[in-house]
């Protein structure tokens, strides 16, 4: 029996693609337009943000602004990792055709971000006057800033939750419905952002309060909506009335969320803490060469450059994780090694194509970033000709850990980073300032991202993370995926309402291959 036409496993009523057929190419690549797209509207609503809060407020917010966003990415940082996980539990439970386990991931996983996301609101509430004291916020901004972030942290639930049901629905191979409901998200807080700042009618002016509320209100608003849009088109991923004892933890489920969740999430506070040393380096060589900032907002008009080169380099990693997961679980192996592959190829023909045009069009991109006419324009052509090269192999890195951490195999990943961060990049840059000035600083960059994916390429090649999975004891009796071309079968509880539903209606039959797909 093959794929049903809405696309998933058969019986699958996720409305997602099914990730274990078809041309790997087309498939992949369609799968990682939509992940595109939202991280581009992450980005735009940060700048529109921005934008706002200096035009009407002064630049002098700005300060306040930048201080409490550092401590939100952060927060954001601590549950990309379970996110991540939950992605992948779902996407090798959704590959084996295991719904129950989609049920059972999906309760643990809703108790454990409910329950992390009320904790840090309300710590949030109490520590924000401490945190941002802790991290030298000047006390001309702190005031302001206190107001955002603690808007912040009274949003921080809406934030999680969204977060967790888009990484999960990409695991279930729906990467559209995230894109449309992070549509609703952004044009809601990009319509209300001037007007809860300045104030309009009947809303009130709230200042850089305004700001944070309108983020607020989209999120809360958007969460909301895909919930309905969830239960209305009866995905497998949300909890019905009959299946709320699943909320109780599964202590199972929640250690391998946390076991692989924690080292993904350290990856993020390592390359956010290496960022800040590199920061601390450029100011350093600003201040040697009397520059008055040019060398620092020279590099910071480079790396917004940077940010958006590595955006489809993200985007597939994060597909070939959700796609490889699916395919681990459903046993396709010889689907995997190929995912392998052409997801490195498609990320660095992406990214180099990108690195092409940014050098062809180098200093008109920047006027874009940085004043006509500043002396920092020149500065920060000169930087992205050192280190845009390196990010096309950074392609390698992204592609090859999206395959390795979907069996769960999470830790030699975060080495590698670390290594290739803190041990390489560090260091050079640290150590031979003295002898190439602020080069050492620039050539750093593709130092690291070289090493990162060597190394990445020697685990892919030699490393045992073929012979893991985070299913393991979770799949009937105790099984694991067949890493050759074993078959597994669906496991379909009796009182589950919705499998019942599709038992009544011949979609399934209740000891159905799942990866009989044609």
């Amino acid at each position: 029996m093959g794929g049903r036409p809405g696309g998933g496993p058969p019986g699958m009523r996720h409305g997602g693609m099914d990730l274990t057929s078809g041309p790997i190419f087309t498939t992949l690549l369609m799968f990682s337009l939509p992940m595109l797209g939202s991280n581009f509207l992450q980005s735009l609503n940060a700048a529109v943000n921005q934008f706002w809060v200096a035009h009407i407020l002064g630049v002098g917010a700005l300060a306040a602004l930048g201080n409490a966003n550092l401590i939100m990415m952060l927060m954001l940082g601590a549950i990309f990792g379970v996110s991540m996980s939950a992605n992948i539990l779902v996407a090798q439970a959704v590959g084996s055709g295991n719904l129950a386990i989609v049920k059972r991931v999906m309760g643990t996983s809703m108790t454990f971000f409910f329950a992390l996301s009320s904790l840090l609101a309300a710590a949030g509430l109490w520590l924000t006057p401490h945190i941002l004291a802790a991290i030298g916020t000047p006390v001309a901004a702190r005031g302001d800033a206190i107001i955002y972030l603690r808007i912040i942290f009274l949003s921080m639930p809406f934030q999680y939750f969204f977060a967790f049901l888009q990484m999960a629905q990409r695991g279930a191979g729906d990467s559209r419905t995230p894109l449309y409901f992070q549509i609703l998200a952004v044009a809601i807080s990009v319509v209300f952002n001037p007007l809860m700042i300045a104030g309009w009618g009947p809303i009130p002016a709230m200042g850089i309060g305004g700001s944070a509320a309108s983020n607020l209100l989209g999120q809360g608003i958007a969460l909301a909506a895909l919930f309905v849009h969830l239960y209305r088109s009866h995905s497998i991923l949300l909890l019905r009335p009959t299946e709320f004892r699943l909320l109780r933890p599964d202590w199972e489920i929640l250690k391998s969320l946390l076991t692989r969740g924690i080292p993904m999430g350290l990856q993020m506070f390592i390359m956010s803490g290496t960022a800040m040393v590199m920061v601390y380096f450029v100011n350093q060589q600003d201040e040697l060469a009397a520059a008055g900032g040019m060398v620092t907002a020279a590099y910071f008009g480079a790396s917004q450059i940077w940010t958006y080169l590595q955006m489809p380099t993200m985007a597939i990693g994060g597909s070939i994780s959700s796609m490889a997961g699916q395919n681990i679980g459903a046993g396709r192996w010889d689907r995997v090694e190929r995912i392998a592959l052409t997801g490195m190829a498609l990320g660095f023909g992406v990214t180099a194509s990108l690195a092409a045009v940014i050098y062809l069009f180098n200093s008109l991109i920047l006027h874009i970033f940085l004043p006509a006419g500043s002396p920092s324009i020149a500065i920060a052509a000169h930087i992205n000709q050192v280190v845009l090269w390196g990010f096309v192999f950074f392609s390698i890195t992204f592609a090859l850990s999206g395959v390795v951490r979907a069996t769960g195999a999470v830790w030699v990943p975060l080495l590698i980073l670390t290594f290739s961060m803190v041990l390489i990049r560090i260091p050079f840059a640290m150590f031979l300032q003295p002898y190439m000035g602020a080069e050492a600083v620039w050539w750093s960059f593709p130092l690291g991202t070289i090493s990162s994916a060597l190394l990445s390429l020697a685990y892919y090649r030699w490393g045992p993370w073929r012979q893991m999975t985070m299913l393991g004891h979770l799949m009937p009796g105790g099984s694991t995926p067949d890493a050759g071309q074993g078959t597994p079968t669906m496991d379909i509880p009796e009182e589950d309402e919705e499998v019942e539903e599709l038992v009544e209606a011949g979609i399934v039959s209740n000891t159905e291959p799942a990866t009989a797909r044609g």
